[in-house]
């Protein structure tokens, strides 16, 4: 089954849901502000990604600025803060079997969907 970790409030990441229901496929979306994730869940999609902690940053976030821009940060404090802090996750983040996409651009969404 497909997942798409998402934020309402996103538009990419609402275009990330219409490209999954134009593609007419099953999908599960979870909503990782109300439910967020576990650090197990979050290592095992940057491991899926394979991407660094800090690479799902969204680091034009406000919480990120003030309190960790420009400093010397390890993978597990990068992990940490998105933990603490969810809407430093990037978005929208697809999971199909063991591989994972950032749907931006939402062409990612689709090759993942087709491989």
């Amino acid at each position: 089954m497909i997942k798409i970790y998402h934020n309402p409030r996103c538009t990419k990441s609402r275009q990330g849901i219409a490209t999954l229901e134009a593609a007419k496929v099953d999908f599960e979306i979870i909503k990782y502000l109300d439910s967020p994730l576990k650090e197990t869940e979050l290592k095992e999609i940057l491991s899926q990604l394979n991407i660094s902690p800090l690479q799902l940053v969204r680091k034009p976030e406000k919480i990120w600025k003030e309190n960790y821009r420009g400093k010397e940060l390890s993978d597990d404090v990068i992990i940490m803060a998105m933990l603490e802090n969810p809407k430093l996750i990037e978005r929208p983040i697809v999971v199909k079997g063991n591989k994972a996409v950032i749907g931006r651009p939402t062409e990612l969404i689709v090759d993942l969907i087709k491989n």
